[in-house]
C-alpha cells in the first residue's frame, strides 16, 4: 500500500520545488488521487500566494506547518474562496515526508499545509496498529510507519496530497529551528517560491 505514496517521481508526475530560506525540498503530488487539493496547491503555488509567507508553526519531531499569509495560524483561503471538503485514499498515510492539508475539522481545507517530519511513530502505538486492516492500516503500511516515522494518528483526518522525494535534511533543519510563542520559529522560515513542473 506504501508502494504508490513512497515511488519517487516519474515521467507523468507533477512535481513542486518549494525554495525556503533554508533549503529546498522536493515533493511529488498526488494530482490523480486528490485533485482538489493538488489543484488548490498548485494554482496557489503558481499565482505567487505562497510567495514569502513564513512557516508559523514548526514543532520537532512532529511536522512545520505554513501557508497562512498572515503567519497567525487563523488566516488564509482556498483557490475557490471557501473551505472544500477533504480527500481521503488508502494508499495515502501521515508518513514522514507527507505534504497534508491543515484544518480546523472535517471540510475546513484552504490554503495552510504542514509537512510531517516525525522520525519515530510510538511503540505502543504501532502494536495497536498491527492487524486493523479494517481502520486502514494494512501490515504494509504498519511496516512502513516503523521504518520511516510518522504521524499514524492523523490518518483520514487531514488530506495527504503529496510526498517529500528530496530534502528531507531541509524539512528535519526547519523543524529544528528555535522557536518562541505558538510554535512560531523566532527567526522567519520563508516560503520564498514554489516552483511546479511536469516531469
Amino acid at each position: 500500500m506504501s508502494a504508490y505514496q513512497l515511488k519517487g517521481a516519474e515521467k507523468g508526475d507533477t512535481v513542486a520545488v518549494m525554495h525556503t530560506n533554508m533549503g529546498d525540498i522536493k515533493i511529488k503530488l498526488f494530482t490523480e488521487k486528490v485533485p482538489k487539493a493538488t489543484e488548490n496547491f498548485i494554482t496557489h503555488s503558481k499565482n505567487g500566494y505562497y510567495n514569502g509567507i513564513v512557516f508559523h508553526r514548526v514543532i520537532k519531531d512532529f511536522m512545520i506547518q505554513g501557508g497562512d499569509p498572515t503567519a497567525t495560524g487563523m488566516g488564509g483561503e482556498s483557490i475557490w474562496g471557501e473551505s472544500f471538503e477533504d480527500e481521503f485514499d488508502e494508499e495515502l498515510h501521515n508518513l514522514r515526508g507527507a505534504l497534508c492539508m491543515a484544518n480546523a475539522g472535517p471540510g475546513t481545507n484552504g490554503s495552510q499545509f504542514f509537512i510531517v517530519q516525525a522520525s519515530e511513530v510510538p511503540a505502543n502505538m504501532l502494536s495497536q496498529m498491527k492487524g486493523l486492516k479494517d481502520r486502514g492500516f494494512p501490515e504494509e503500511i504498519t511496516e512502513a510507519y516503523g521504518r520511516l516515522g510518522g504521524t499514524p494518528w492523523l490518518d483520514f483526518r487531514h488530506t495527504v496530497f503529496g510526498q517529500v522525494t528530496e530534502g528531507m535534511d531541509t524539512v528535519d533543519r526547519i523543524a529544528a529551528t528555535p522557536v518562541g510563542a505558538n510554535d512560531k520559529p523566532i527567526n522567519d522560515v520563508v516560503i520564498e517560491s514554489i516552483e511546479i513542473t511536469e516531469l
